[in-house]
């Protein structure tokens, strides 16, 4: 693959070796921060704040909720409190950032190095998470945009996993489904699946255990046992979709 034709979420999943064959510079843990359709970051954030923007930050932090096994998540709340610091920090340490719990200039780049110009993430596509019907995100229990809108959010949650796994590769064996899709594979019909908030997942050289441990850390409040050859992960207690509670088929694993 010619530098001239590779893209740049291409050298994004291909990671430093590709970018060294382009002569690119690499920079610590930021490949080419920004795109076309970045996040207008307006100004510094920072504990006390509130607004759109915080939110946005804590839809792109969610994934560094906890550095053990914890059943918490960040609140999508657009109030910048304790929790989206702590997870900042544990954010900035993990890009080799300045850990300040403030959001800047090189905070907002390193965010918006895991940004895709159609909205997605760097190492995760849209058409992974589609129905495999062929009905995309149409055809579940909430309306198209909003399905869409979850699956990004995941797929922010999922790029925090694959950071902890050292930069691992993950399959989506299975994202959001239709009611009727989720039926014909014997899914339960208030499947989290249906409302495009979960995945089913497999980590590049990664057992299901291993990959278990690693997504107790990530803020996901369901995670089916990992005695499957598949992770389940969704983020339930974040969304009005009445799921049962916390449910951690393996209980909590140190």
């Amino acid at each position: 693959m010619s530098s001239t034709h590779l893209s740049r979420r291409g050298l994004l999943r291909y990671g430093a070796g590709a970018l060294a064959a382009t002569g690119l510079a690499v920079t610590a843990n930021i490949a080419l921060a920004g795109t076309a359709a970045a996040y207008s970051w307006s100004r510094t954030l920072s504990e006390g704040m509130s607004g759109a923007d915080v939110k946005e930050l804590q839809i792109r932090i969610a994934g560094w909720a906890y550095d053990t096994p914890k059943q918490t998540y960040v609140s999508l709340d657009g109030d910048f409190g304790p929790g989206t610091k702590a997870a900042l920090i544990r954010f900035q340490k993990a890009y080799g950032l300045s850990q300040d719990g403030v959001a800047g200039p090189q905070t907002f780049a390193a965010l918006n190095a895991l940004e895709s110009s159609d909205g997605s993430t760097a190492h995760f596509d849209w058409s992974e998470f589609h129905s495999k019907d062929g009905s995309g995100f149409t055809g579940g229990r909430v309306a198209e945009a909003t399905v869409k809108e979850n699956v990004r959010r995941n797929m922010y949650k999922l790029e925090a996993l694959r950071k902890k796994a050292g930069g691992r590769s993950i399959t989506v064996n299975s994202g959001f489904r239709s009611t009727a899709h989720n039926a014909k594979v014997g899914g339960a019909s208030n499947s989290m699946h249906v409302y495009g908030i979960a995945a089913d997942i497999v980590v590049s050289g990664l057992t299901t255990y291993q990959t278990y441990k690693i997504a107790e850390t990530c803020g996901y409040s369901g995670l089916e046992a990992y005695t499957h050859s598949w992770q389940h992960v969704d983020s339930r207690m974040e969304y009005p979709y009445d799921a049962q509670s916390w449910w951690w088929e393996s209980g909590i694993v140190l």
